[in-house]
Parts: C-alpha cells; structure tokens; sequence
C-alpha cells in the first residue's frame, strides 16, 4: 500500500509546506473571496477570506504524482483534466474578483471550456483504456459503442466538476469530501491494476488533507473555483482511466446528493411558483439554516462521505 501512503503523504506535506507562503501571497494580492448576498448571513464574515487556495491542491498533486508515478507522461490526461479544469476555475475566480461580485464567468461560457477539456479527455480514455465499464456488484466487465462511451465519459467529467464545485460551500467540506473519494477510488485503482492511476488519486487525496489544514474552520483560505473544479475534472479522471465512473457515483455519492438538492429544488421552485422543499440549496446550506453549526454540518458530511467510501469498495468485484 506503499503506492497510496508514499504520494498522499508527499502530497500533504507540500501544501502543508507552501500554505502559509500562498496564503500571504493571496492576501497581499487582495484575492479576497465575494459572498453572495442571498447565502447566509453567518457567511458575511468569511468576506475577504483570501481565495483560489486550490492552486495550493493543483501543485500538491503535480509534485507527488511527478515523483511517485513510474510514468508521469502516462498520466497527462488525468494531469489535463486537473489542472485544465483548475484553469476554468481561475478564470472564474479572476472574473468575480475584477467584477467585484460573487458571479464570475457566465454559465454558457464554463461550460463551453468544461466540454472542450472533456472532449479531449474522453477520447484519450478510449484510446488508452477502451470503451469498458465495470458495474458495481456485477463480476466481469462490459464492452460499450464507441460513442455512448464518449458520451458517459464527457458527462462524468461535466457532472462530477460541477458537483463537486456545488459542495464546496462549507470551511473543510469539498476537501474531506473529495479525500475520502479520491482515496477510495486509490484503493480501487490499485486492486483493479492501475498503480499509475492510484498514484495519482492518492496524491488528490494527500493534497486535499493538506489543503484542509489550512481550511478547517474558521478558514484561513478558500479552494475557490481554482479547486473545486480542479478536484472534480480529477475524480472524473481517475474514475475514467479505471472504467469504474459507476462507481463514482457511489463513492461519491455525497455529491450526488448535494447535486440533487439544487436540481430538485429549482425544479420544484418553477413547478409550485416560487415554493421550496428545503430552506436552502445545496443541501449543506439547508442543515445550516435549520439551526446546525458549521463544523456540525462538515463533520456529519464527512461521516456519511465514509459511508458511501465503504458501500463502493462492497460493491467492487
């Protein structure tokens, strides 16, 4: 289990190391994070948290993957997918700090550059893997059409960025998140052969620990966009390069749930004319403002992140 501890420690120990460096190069930028106005009010006072702290994950990842793997190269498009959606992210971030605003980048345009990063990503996939899902509880594995493979692949890398990025909305929660996911998804990646790829899972889950020590609440910095995007094109990535993006859903299952809420209640909003099943979305933001403490919320989500973590190893065969 060398090939999990080694990266995720060297991973941990280089945002650990860098963080305070960052954290003061951030703050004399005066990168500092916008609150929407609408969150709740006990978010007022994170106002000027220094943020894309998730440059502080993106290097942590680089380092160790380039020192661990056996062959760093092998990786480029899990490196791609990384650090291409890290760069979405920035640009987000960069646009809502010069417009002064919780908004950055519109819609239309994040998701132009996530499908064009995702394109590319899912046909390297097929070429370096092959059109092949394995599928939770189900021995064997199952051969897909070129093209509904392509599909899956680019709608796993969209859909876990953006879940992920939709997470992150608490001090310490989309980087104890994405730790658990991506260690588990290590483990899954080394019993299935990839050592290249738990490598690199391990060094997402390291450098999000890392990352956490400086996140925990109250935060000293934020992941942004930079990070959560960052995180979820990775756990996309991995998940890929190991044919077990069902399992994903699984492992991860805690953004699926936060990503549900905002579907659900949006659509529910437009159907009832203005009514909501939750107080607020995404769902951490309902526990939030239903009376539970900020770390009450992260803790108990990080309980149910090993839950899930669990219920995917059980369902590998």
């Amino acid at each position: 289990m060398t090939v999990i501890i080694y990266p995720a420690a060297f991973a941990f120990a280089v945002a650990v190391v860098l963080g305070p460096a960052t954290i003061g190069w951030l703050q004399r930028l005066r990168v500092g994070q916008y609150v929407r106005q609408d969150g709740p009010k006990t978010h007022l006072k994170k106002a000027g948290t220094p943020t894309m702290g998730g440059l502080l994950i993106i290097a942590g990842v680089v380092a160790s993957t380039s020192a661990f793997a056996p062959d760093p190269g092998a990786l480029w498009p899990l490196l791609l997918a990384l650090v291409g959606y890290g760069a979405v992210g920035f640009m987000d971030d960069l646009s809502k700090l010069l417009a002064k605003r919780s908004l950055g980048l519109k819609a239309r345009q994040k998701l132009v550059l996530q499908f064009g990063l995702a394109i590319v990503i899912a046909f390297a996939a097929l070429e370096h893997v092959g059109p092949y899902l394995r599928v939770p509880f189900v021995e064997g594995v199952w051969t897909l059409p070129a093209w509904l493979y392509l599909l899956l692949a680019v709608g796993t890398l969209v859909g876990t960025a953006n879940a992920v990025n939709i997470t992150d909305g608490l001090d310490g929660l989309a980087a104890g998140a994405t730790a658990v996911a991506a260690m588990t998804m290590g483990v899954v990646a080394y019993v299935l052969g990839y050592p290249d790829v738990a490598v690199f899972a391990a060094a997402v889950g390291g450098a999000c620990l890392g990352f956490a020590w400086f996140n925990a609440h109250p935060a000293q910095v934020i992941m942004g966009d930079t990070g959560a995007l960052a995180l979820g094109g990775a756990l996309a990535a991995i998940a890929l390069f190991t044919g077990t993006p069902l399992f994903l859903v699984i492992v991860g299952g805690l953004f699926v749930v936060e990503t549900l809420s905002v579907i659900i209640q949006v659509a529910y909003f437009r159907l009832t004319g203005g009514r909501r099943i939750f107080r607020m979305s995404p769902l951490h933001h309902h526990f939030e403002v239903s009376g539970w403490a900020e770390p009450q919320v992260v803790t108990r989500f990080w309980l149910l992140c090993l839950a899930f973590a669990a219920a995917g190893l059980l369902s590998l065969r």
